[in-house]
């Protein structure tokens, strides 16, 4: 037990579990399995994602209607999503319900039986969240930004995939993914409940522990070889959208946390960032302009994006290039990173609050740092930042000459 009451174990089968006791009278829980699209075989790519679909669809013992009735009927949220990395299937649930949550999770990750005629249809639906996605460039363009970064690399994959590797999915190809990706060393069981440990553990033993003990036999491959990429696309929207950034820290880099504070002053969330402040509030040249910070597993990203008339587009990114160089020149007093340090640790305890946010961040950091988080720990790494931490890390991740550029024109 830590000191915010998280408790952490393995299982024999060596799924890991992460349990936060809390007082609400709803649980979140889920499964976060460490296979996403870059363990994917090119000539398969969109697999992971297909994967996370068809296991709605019906298991050994259920049909895709009874799946759904078993959560509905008792106004439970189950829901899934997959990313380059993971694909974590999770429901929030009145605790009453629990157990039967967690049979129905095991239940489609473990015996999914990808019925001929359901995954003909799920291809159709997926066929159409692909064009929703090419439709609406805001989206597109993180991934199409990856695709410049990583370049050959499996990360520069698309999640979706595409109709020409997706119309030769078939059952026995998603069983035999599963097979090679859903690693018992690589998923972690999590859950923010009000259930006692004991019973948490006893419950994760009783559906998630007959399954036998299945390791790795992959390694991943870290990128390597970086190089500063510019792209401009002709996509005929009535705005220019433009994509800038870089390589950044890989998940449990000591400074991750510095990374994402720094970002946070410069896009973030907040109205007082550097950049809304520059480009939206004192110019008028944007609605909407964010820098993000991606730690992946092996590697990590940051970026820039804003959408605005062609005309401005220059002027934008001289904004932003010189909010960058605000950065990179010189150090920002005490009294101003104490300003935005408050800031950050205040979005934090509000994020703490929401319980879907709170599991799954829990979770992630299980999977790749195999610790159990403590809030109060990061909160203390935060505060210990000092002004010549931040303008160290500006000047390793905020370099001009290392900067990637992508427009959509």
């Amino acid at each position: 037990m830590s000191e915010d009451s998280t408790y952490y174990c393995q299982l024999d089968n060596g799924i890991r579990l992460v349990h936060r006791q809390t007082i609400s009278p709803v649980s979140c829980l889920g499964l976060m399995v460490g296979a996403g699209t870059r363990d994917e075989n090119p000539k398969e790519n969109g697999i992971a994602h297909f994967v996370e679909h068809a296991v709605f669809k019906g298991t050994t013992s259920l049909t895709s209607r009874q799946i759904i009735n078993r959560i509905e009927n008792v106004g439970c949220d189950l829901n899934a999503y997959t990313t380059k990395e993971e694909t974590t299937f999770y429901a929030s649930t009145l605790t009453t319900y629990y157990e039967r949550a967690l049979r129905l999770i095991t239940d489609m990750v473990f015996r999914p039986s990808f019925p001929a005629e359901e995954l003909r249809k799920e291809r159709l639906v997926i066929y159409d969240e692909i064009e929703s996605y090419n439709d609406s460039p805001s989206e597109l363009i993180y991934d199409d930004f990856e695709n410049l970064i990583f370049r050959e690399h499996p990360l520069h994959s698309p999640v979706l995939g595409e109709p020409k590797t997706l119309r030769w999915l078939t059952g026995e190809k998603l069983h035999r993914f599963m097979c090679d990706a859903y690693n018992t060393d690589a998923m972690v069981f999590f859950s923010l409940s009000s259930l006692p440990f004991s019973k948490v553990k006893r419950l994760a033993e009783k559906h998630l522990g007959d399954s036998p003990y299945h390791c790795r036999t992959f390694q991943r491959q870290p990128p390597t070889g970086y190089r500063p990429a510019e792209a401009v696309f002709h996509k005929h929207t009535h705005q220019t959208h433009c994509m800038l950034g870089g390589l950044a820290y890989p998940v449990g880099h000591t400074d991750q946390l510095g990374l994402y504070l720094l970002n946070n002053i410069l896009g973030g969330a907040g109205m007082n960032s550097l950049l809304n402040l520059a480009v939206r509030e004192k110019n008028g040249l944007v609605y909407t302009i964010e820098s993000n910070y991606t730690p992946l597993s092996d590697t990590g990203y940051w970026s820039v994006y804003f959408a605005s008339e062609e005309n401005n587009k220059e002027r934008c990114l001289a904004l932003v290039n010189k909010q960058l160089q605000r950065l990179i020149d010189k150090p920002m007093s005490p009294v101003t990173l104490r300003k935005y340090q408050r800031q950050l640790l205040g979005q934090m305890a509000i994020m703490a609050e929401n319980g879907e946010n709170n599991a799954l961040s829990m979770a992630k950091q299980v999977l790749y740092q195999n610790v159990a988080p403590v809030w109060q720990t990061a909160y203390r790494k935060i505060e210990q930042l000092t002004p010549a931490d931040l303008f160290r890390i500006a000047n390793e991740c905020y370099r001009p000459s290392s900067l990637s550029l992508l427009q959509y024109c």
